[in-house]
């Protein structure tokens, strides 16, 4: 089985991270994620994830670092969720691929309707901060 490689922000601004719901007629509509998206062909893993915030969000980032790599399988197929650190100046308050946007501390992002493939990073990430 083929594993879509997909990347994804973690994007801080002060002391927020931001999530994004997808649509409800996308697929996992109303859960929340990080935003970012498939890699293309040949496409370096930084180049698609500023791509793919540039596309949906208008958002230009600063990508500081990777961070967490996980895979998970899904009904449709399986997908490599690769993270990055990133930091950026602006504010989004739309998107193309999302219904919602919101801004909020790490400690709480298990409060929110994760996408599964999304879990372990932000796992990892409350981990991250707590030491």
């Amino acid at each position: 089985m083929d594993i879509t490689k997909v990347v994804c922000g973690i994007i801080f601004k002060d002391d927020l991270v931001l999530i994004c719901r997808r649509k409800p007629e996308k697929s996992l509509g109303g859960y929340w994620e990080f935003p970012g998206g498939k890699v293309e062909e040949a496409e370096a893993h930084e180049d698609s994830l500023k791509r793919e915030l540039m596309e949906e969000l208008n958002l230009d980032v600063n990508i500081k670092k990777h961070f967490f790599d996980t895979v998970h399988h899904y009904d449709n197929g399986a997908i490599e969720l690769i993270s990055f650190i990133c930091e950026t100046e602006n504010i989004t308050s739309e998107s193309t691929d999302h219904d919602q946007l919101e801004w909020v501390k790490v400690e709480d992002l298990l409060h929110w309707k994760l996408a599964p493939a999304d879990i372990p990073i932000a796992r990892a990430l409350i981990k991250e901060f707590k030491s």
